[in-house]
């Protein structure tokens, strides 16, 4: 659990598990203590994006990094995001995310041996992400 700046509270793992349902998205991490509010870090799930693009005739590029800058991919994992938001209250939809475009790994880093989320690894691994959701300038 984690308190936003407005005093509400969101417990991350909540909406995380309803996210990971949606075919798009692999890793999902929650994020706003102490901000304005709930963001997330997302892991697509490069596989079934590569599918999808194929069969809508999207090309993507030849990268994660290309992949998870396309606006169609962004598109796509907004409207799953939408579709899962509907299921919180206000205070608890994910206003804004970000794609990552590693795959979090026990070897990257991302993950514990029995596949939990390294919290504060991921939030450090991707602080410009985090810092461009929230406008924090980047240190």
């Amino acid at each position: 659990m984690f308190k936003t700046s407005g005093g509400k509270y969101i417990a991350p793992q909540l909406i995380e598990n309803a996210m990971k349902q949606s075919r798009f998205i692999e890793q999902i991490m929650v994020v706003g203590e102490g901000e304005k509010m709930p963001a997330a870090l997302i892991q697509p799930n490069f596989e079934f994006i590569e599918e999808w693009a194929k069969q809508k005739k999207i090309k993507l590029g030849d990268s994660n990094e290309e992949i998870v800058k396309n606006s169609d991919v962004m598109e796509r994992v907004q409207q799953e995001v939408d579709f899962y938001n509907e299921r919180f209250g206000k205070w608890e939809r994910i206003k804004q995310f970000r794609l990552t475009p590693d795959v979090w790994s026990v070897e990257g880093d991302h993950l514990t041996p029995t596949m939990k989320m390294k919290r504060k690894v991921i939030k450090e691994k991707y602080k410009d992400l985090y810092n461009d959701i929230y406008e924090h300038p980047s240190t």
